[in-house]
């Protein structure tokens, strides 16, 4: 039997262990934005040292101005690709509770049409996922002694509240935690029975503004029509955000936006993807997005403006005819190719900015910004992995664009000159950040397969 077929058979034989593993992980309320679960993000640490160290690696918790990060590193062997494994062990926020079916932090196995599913806060994002790299690593190593690879781990207890420790961290610790290629995974399957590589990573812009007028709330009676009314003006304003074909009109926003290359395109079409479901699961009809692209692509490889919230006058119970003094909004901007977040920003203020009349002034407010990423699938490790997971599957892994932002892939870019693997089994109907969140047992048992797979491959390449 080859040591890739030992290790596989001895994830199967691991099976439930792993699982009693997972769910004491799962138990953990490792709630990073909420203060009132500090000691249990610490906890959630000190537990991945201690199941790190249990196989033979070298692993720290290391504090930092937020909650801990955990570092670990396998025996190193000279000649053999270092590789980076990153997750997260923090969670979201469980409410609103009373939509639970039951406890969020008390794990079980549930049978559902679709299958087994394990069903608690943090199942799929990231606590299962992470744990697939883990019982892999433990499956090498209790076949071989040794992993296929060298390998850095590296967990994360903030990146469901902003990571605002992470750039620190990594540019503190450059020398130590820059190797070959970093692997991640927190992303999905295109379907439950197709895996899938991420390529494409949207970037991120957010703004928040508020238009002020008079210097106090109006009666509409007595100042009605003369008085400018900050609600009206922020309507046009974000109105004319978008031309009748869905197109942002912000100076510029296109520029940095490559074509899909055609050999994508032609996969993604192979794929399927039915549109009418898609929107009916929600239950809307009509694609109202940009014209000329597919939802798809507007998901995966187009650039967005949304309104998030508005905010002005009065909203209580009843009715009061006023003229709000202040009126406000959020706008969120999904970023592609090589489109620049700063300058998109100036320009979006300086648009703001020019429809404002005379008696009116605006306030800018940032919340983050992050350029798009994208992965080039020239490096072999990519179609070798592609290969691998597909023996895994029923069908051929394919690789595909994610429409939400992963910042540390940027950063591990940007700060470790370091490219990224992004390689995840959740499924779109996970419920992640949402009551009853789940994971697929069989996500979990074959991501843990195929993480075995994949480092041989690594290995071999």
């Amino acid at each position: 039997m080859s040591s890739l077929d030992s290790a596989l058979q001895q994830v199967d034989h691991n099976s439930d262990a792993a699982i009693s593993r997972l769910f004491d992980l799962l138990k953990i309320k490792s709630i990073s934005t909420d203060p009132e679960f500090s000691d249990e993000c610490i906890k959630g640490a000190d537990w991945l040292v201690a199941e790190l160290e249990s196989l033979g690696i070298t692993a720290s918790r290391r504090d930092t101005a937020g909650h801990p990060m955990v570092i670990g590193h396998s025996d190193k062997v000279e000649g053999r690709p270092h590789v980076l494994f990153y997750g997260h062990y923090d969670v979201q926020p469980v409410d609103p509770l009373d939509l639970w079916h039951r406890q969020p932090f008390d794990p079980i196995i549930e049978q559902t049409s679709e299958g087994d599913v394990i069903r608690a806060r943090g199942a799929a994002d990231d606590k299962g996922q992470l744990m697939t790299f883990i019982e892999a690593c433990r499956a090498w190593k209790e076949v071989e002694g040794t992993l296929p690879v060298n390998v850095t781990f590296l967990f994360e207890g903030e990146e469901e509240s902003g990571s605002p420790s992470l750039v620190p961290f990594l540019e503190a610790n450059k020398d130590e935690l820059s190797v070959d290629l970093a692997l991640v995974c927190d992303t999905g399957m295109w379907d439950k029975n197709t895996p899938a590589i991420c390529t494409m990573l949207r970037g991120m812009l957010g703004e928040e503004i508020t238009i002020t007028a008079a210097d106090k709330d109006l009666h509409s009676g007595m100042y009605g029509g003369p008085a400018a009314n900050p609600i009206r003006i922020l309507s046009k304003i974000l109105a004319d955000l978008h031309d009748d074909k869905g197109r942002v009109t912000i100076k510029d926003f296109y520029e940095g936006v490559d074509p899909l290359p055609p050999q994508v395109k032609a996969q993604w079409d192979s794929l399927n993807f039915n549109e009418s479901e898609f929107l009916g699961a929600v239950d809307l009809s009509v694609n109202a997005g940009e014209q000329g692209f597919t939802a798809l692509e507007q998901i995966c490889s187009r650039p967005t403006c949304e309104i998030n919230g508005i905010d002005g006058g009065y909203t209580g119970e009843g009715f009061k005819t006023v003229l709000p003094a202040k009126a406000s909004a959020k706008i969120s901007f999904r970023l592609v190719g090589k489109q620049d977040p700063f300058k998109i920003r100036e320009n979006f203020r300086a648009y703001v900015r020019n429809q404002l009349p005379v008696d009116c002034s605006v306030e800018f407010e940032d919340h983050g910004a992050s350029p798009a990423t994208t992965m080039s699938i020239a490096n072999k490790a990519f179609e070798n992995t592609r290969k691998v997971l597909s023996e895994e599957w029923p069908q051929d892994a394919v690789y595909a664009g994610c429409g939400g932002s992963i910042p540390v892939v940027g950063y591990f870019e940007e700060l470790l000159d370091m490219e990224s693997l992004l390689v995840g089994f959740g499924l779109d109907d996970d419920q992640i950040h949402s009551p009853n969140e789940k994971y697929s047992l069989q996500s979990f048992q074959k991501g843990t397969r195929s993480w075995v797979r994949i480092l041989h491959t690594l290995a071999n390449s």
